[in-house]
């Protein structure tokens, strides 16, 4: 899969400013901006007005120029007003605050609805009003770029093999959880920044005004790879975005269509070994790394490793694939059976293994089964 870059898709991002919130380019991210730049100008004025009598007492009543202290204790139209002033200001502050705030946590009435779940270390989008469109979002920086040996790009770890697709002018709604541990779904233009939670589900919305790419990340350290969490979303006009639903929803069905044609037929060594490559680099290689050594003890090697050598462990291995274990994610849901099948096989043959194993996707299909 392809990753969508400002040289495919056209950008439109928010003026952005390093002294400064960003506008963004929805309604609440703009009703957000307002707040806040009421917030800092009431917060300037008090400020000016502060200084100006504290520098003013100062200069005009030095005791350079004779001036002289007065000489008395507690005056209560002074401590009304320092109470009731402030008290005032607090309440103008704090009815624009709390109007935007209710806003932000309304989702209802939505157009579209998206669950959001976050795993370590990529992002699964479901659209609820579409059950058959569904994927995986994973990172698509190459690991040349994170190992210096190619020059970084503009977005660098902020690419992605499968964005999310929003319609614009709609209210997009987000649904955001977790499969293990306490992620953040943050995209800064949208000001929405929400925890997945594991057994939680959070809510946020957006109703974005400007086709383009819009780039966030992951705000919680949630691992190893938090740093390579990316998420990115692309806004389409509604009949862009209907056009894109419908391709979707055919790929899914010709993607069954063509899983269950692998599950008849054997590929050759070759096949197996050329796509397990792929998906090993892409699902596996950040833990595993790529000459199979792993990362013990927290991710072991597979390299000489029993598991990936002995024949008997072959429903083993593809058991771990799809359902984990310890600290290693499943990729039952990521992956297709046909996927599974030729990364076993390229673990079990590749870095020296040379066990000569042929898996198919008839094979993972009976160890789901229980067969």
């Amino acid at each position: 899969m392809l990753a969508f870059s400002n040289s495919a898709v056209a950008t439109t991002a928010a003026e952005r400013s390093d002294l400064n919130l960003r506008p963004g380019v929805s309604d609440i991210s703009m009703e957000v901006f307002d707040l806040h730049m009421l917030m800092f100008w009431i917060c300037v004025v008090i400020g000016v007005l502060v200084f100006g009598v504290m520098f003013y007492s100062m200069v005009v009543h030095r005791k350079s120029v004779g001036a002289k202290p007065a000489n008395f204790h507690e005056n209560v139209k002074v401590e009304i007003l320092w109470t009731v002033i402030p008290f005032i200001i607090l309440i103008a502050m704090a009815w624009p605050a709390a109007k935007t705030l209710l806003a932000m946590e309304d989702t209802s009435e939505a157009d579209v609805t998206i669950l959001v779940t976050g795993s370590q270390w990529k992002w699964h989008y479901k659209y609820q009003d579409n059950p058959d469109v569904e994927y995986y979002s994973l990172m698509a920086t190459q690991q040349e770029q994170i190992n210096n040996k190619f020059a970084k790009g503009q977005n660098y770890l902020l690419e992605v093999d499968r964005p999310l697709v929003i319609p614009t002018g709609k209210k997009v709604r987000f649904l955001i959880t977790s499969d293990d541990v306490i992620h953040s779904w943050w995209v800064p233009d949208f000001a929405v920044k929400k925890d997945a939670n594991p057994g939680f589900i959070n809510e946020a919305w957006a109703n974005v005004n400007e086709p383009g790419i819009y780039r966030g990340q992951c705000a919680e350290l949630c691992g190893k790879d938090h740093g390579f969490m990316p998420v990115v979303v692309i806004a389409k006009s509604p009949a862009d975005y209907d056009a894109w639903i419908q391709e979707q929803e055919i790929a899914a069905i010709k993607a069954k269509e063509e899983e269950q044609r692998l599950l008849a037929m054997n590929m050759s060594m070759e096949e197996l070994m050329t796509q397990g490559k792929k998906v090993y680099d892409t699902a596996c290689v950040a833990c595993h790394q790529a000459n199979g050594g792993g990362l013990p003890p927290m991710f072991p090697a597979l390299k000489d490793s029993k598991i990936a050598i002995e024949k008997e462990n072959i429903p083993v291995h593809i058991d771990y694939i799809i359902n984990g274990k310890n600290n290693m994610p499943a990729f039952g849901k990521q992956l297709t059976m046909s996927e599974i099948a030729a990364v076993v096989t390229y673990e079990r043959n590749a870095w020296g293994n040379n066990t000569g194993d042929l898996v198919q996707a008839k094979d993972v299909n009976a160890v789901i089964n229980g067969k």
